[in-house]
């Protein structure tokens, strides 16, 4: 047999390039130098922004007349701009695309028609489901449902890991109309033949490229194919890669494209970098960081599980009265520490990047990324938790001196 020699594999130029007995190494993707300048930025003035003059209220869209009392209970007057382009193509039964910016409101844009669509026809199965990426966002997801169907009796089921399987499957054996869930659980009660899909009406794909960056891609296409073909699909995302541009492309018949992005969150932020050479000196400077006034609630984000864990209980330990939230609690004890902080009862919340994206946080003052984030598109969703609904916001980095 002929020797053919063995091609070398292509290594991409913005990774370092090294070698062990002639062959090539890959240096993993999450370690990627961030030049420090990248977490340095003048806020822009938001005054200086163009206000936005909303097509509608909600008053204006043909919804269920209860609907509309709840709507107004919550003190919900005038749509976001993804509210007031997506609402009206829902109701009519189109398939969507929403582009937007965290935060947007892209929630109550799909709850609103849908909850309006059970409604008009009403029945004893499972006609809606909604995948998201996090425990978090499900949760906080089925809180609006709840709030917006308070005596339309609509029923709705959360399913996600680091919560009761069973308590789950007896949600699910009610036959809820919707079903909110993350896709490795959503998957693993299929596979126990608690979850049909076949009577889904409605899909909604919620923060897609996030599912996109956690690894979640082929859950979703198995998902998807378990839905019947005559359906309603929904997908919503700040950002659209070429995968999931490719997905919408054979799980979408003709969807109307609404983009309503302002921009890069980044830019009416105020950004700073903090130099410190050791992993004390970071501790003693947080600590004396958060002892100022202007610092009223502060997210700081770390890496790893045992990392924010430790830091967490060090900072308690400080006088600092702090929660964590990260891979390693249950899902009771993440929902207890985001409601502290959310309340206030809390002023400092620790996390690792779950809390990074979709997650709506109020009045976070100040954003901290004690270890740098494993990419810029990371670090643009951890500071977007902060300088939202108008406010303004701060974020520091640490760097290596």
């Amino acid at each position: 047999m002929r020797y053919r020699p063995r091609r070398r594999r292509k290594i991409n130029s913005d990774e370092p390039k090294a070698f062990y007995n002639g062959r090539p190494i890959r240096f993993p993707r999450e370690h990627a130098y961030i030049n420090p300048e990248k977490f340095v930025n003048k806020a822009v003035v938001q005054e200086d922004q163009v206000d936005f003059v909303p097509q509608h209220n909600f008053r204006d869209f043909p919804l269920e007349d209860r609907l509309q009392l709840n709507i107004k209970a919550r003190g919900y007057t005038t749509p976001t701009p993804i509210q007031d382009a997506a609402i009206q193509p829902i109701l009519e039964g189109k398939d969507l695309i929403g582009l937007a910016n965290t935060g947007s409101g892209k929630t109550a844009a799909f709850l609103l028609p849908i909850l309006h669509h059970l409604r008009q026809s009403p029945d004893h199965r499972v006609a809606v489901l909604v995948v998201v990426p996090t425990r978090e966002l499900a949760t906080q997801i089925d809180e609006e449902f709840k709030a917006f169907a308070g005596g339309l009796k609509l029923y709705s089921a959360v399913c996600v890991g680091g919560a009761s399987i069973n308590r789950q499957i007896a949600a699910l054996n009610r036959r809820p109309q919707v079903v909110i869930g993350t896709p490795g659980r959503l998957k693993d009660l299929i596979g126990r033949r608690v979850l049909r899909l076949d009577g889904i009406r409605i899909l909604v794909l919620d923060e897609v490229d996030r599912m996109l960056d956690m690894g979640f891609i082929r859950d979703i296409r198995f998902l998807v194919a378990q839905l019947p073909r005559e359906r309603q699909s929904l997908c919503f995302s700040a950002t659209m890669p070429r995968e999931i541009e490719q997905l919408m492309r054979k799980l979408m018949v003709n969807p109307v494209t609404i983009s309503v992005k302002t921009g890069v969150t980044s830019e009416f932020i105020e950004q700073d970098v903090i130099r410190a050479s050791s992993k004390e000196q970071k501790i003693e400077i947080l600590d004396g960081l958060l002892r100022q006034p202007d610092f009223e609630k502060t997210l700081v984000f770390g890496r790893t599980k045992w990392g924010v864990q430790k830091l967490a209980n060090r900072l308690s330990a400080l006088g600092h009265p702090t929660e964590a939230i990260h891979g390693n609690k249950s899902q009771p004890q993440r929902q207890r520490a985001l409601r502290a902080f959310k309340e206030g009862r809390v002023k400092v919340l620790v996390a690792t990047d779950v809390a990074a994206r979709g997650l709506d946080i109020p009045g976070v003052s100040h954003v901290i990324n004690f270890d740098q984030p494993n990419t810029y598109n990371d670090y643009i969703h951890r500071i977007g938790r902060t300088a939202r609904a108008g406010k303004q916001g701060k974020a520091l980095t640490f760097v290596s001196n």
